[in-house]
């Protein structure tokens, strides 16, 4: 079966994506309204029925804000969560819908096999994902201060890796931001900066020889701009022998639009 992956949104405004397989669909967070994520789904050519599960990350205000009103959307579907995470959104998803995932213990939902991995972000218990089917994997990391070895060892396999780049060090230095939320932001439970992802990027390239598209996600709208993460990241992986569009083929998620769709044969 291929896999394919979607972004309908990524910044600290709101967060959605689509992972699918076969009749199998898979929604990762719940931070953008219902009628937006019922739009991009017609636009990618799925059926609301189809939507099996909903994996939440963490209990961030951009990644549930609109999770009760999925259950409306979606009363068929599972909510995927931490148990940590369960105790700070559990009053908005009935009893019978929840499912409690643990870091390093992967499920199936349909044909896709998804697996948590722990994050280092200022949250109760926050997970990425990592989802393999047809011999294909998409790994989304986004929302972490560090990529740890248990990270890297999840993303490592990645065909499609969507990857935080969430700032750009000294803008953020120099921006507007109150000191002690810059401190945040640059701590080892904060966001990726271009550097960081570019270091991560190089790390899994290295791993294994293989065909790998990279869609940099989370972009700050105050610290970073797209052509500015891009051409980090292009001219860090150059400066380490990588080669940009021969093997490695990196995109930019749009904070607020839907993505291209992307098709992991």
């Amino acid at each position: 079966m291929a896999l394919t992956f979607c972004s309908f949104a990524s910044s600290s405004s709101g967060n959605c994506s689509l992972v699918k397989s076969g009749n199998t669909a898979l929604l990762v967070d719940a931070g953008i309204s219902g009628r937006r994520v019922l739009e991009s789904l017609k636009k990618s050519g799925t059926s609301p029925g189809d939507v099996q599960a909903v994996l939440i990350t963490h209990e961030h205000y951009d990644h549930v804000k609109c999770l009760k009103a999925f259950m409306g959307k979606f009363p068929k579907a599972r909510v995927y969560a931490s148990a940590g995470t369960w105790e700070s959104i559990g009053a908005l998803v009935p009893e019978n819908q929840r499912a409690a995932v643990k870091a390093g213990e992967a499920f199936a939902v349909g044909d896709v096999e998804a697996k948590p991995f722990r994050l280092s972000h200022d949250a109760a218990e926050p997970v990425g994902y990592s989802f393999c089917s047809g011999g294909r994997q998409v790994s989304i990391l986004t929302d972490t201060g560090v990529v740890t070895e248990e990270i890297f060892d999840a993303i490592k396999g990645a065909d499609l890796l969507v990857l935080e780049a969430n700032h750009d060090v000294e803008m953020l230095k120099m921006g507007r931001y109150p000191w002690l939320v810059k401190l945040r932001i640059l701590g080892k439970e904060g966001h990726l900066s271009n550097e960081d992802a570019a270091g991560a990027i190089c790390r899994v390239v290295a791993s294994k020889a293989k065909e790998r598209h990279i869609l940099l996600a989370h972009l700050s709208k105050e610290n970073n701009f797209p052509e500015m993460a891009y051409q980090t990241i292009k001219n860090l992986l150059e400066d380490h022998g990588c080669c940009v569009n021969k093997g490695v083929h990196i995109d930019i998620i749009a904070r607020d639009q839907m993505s291209a769709i992307y098709l992991l044969a």
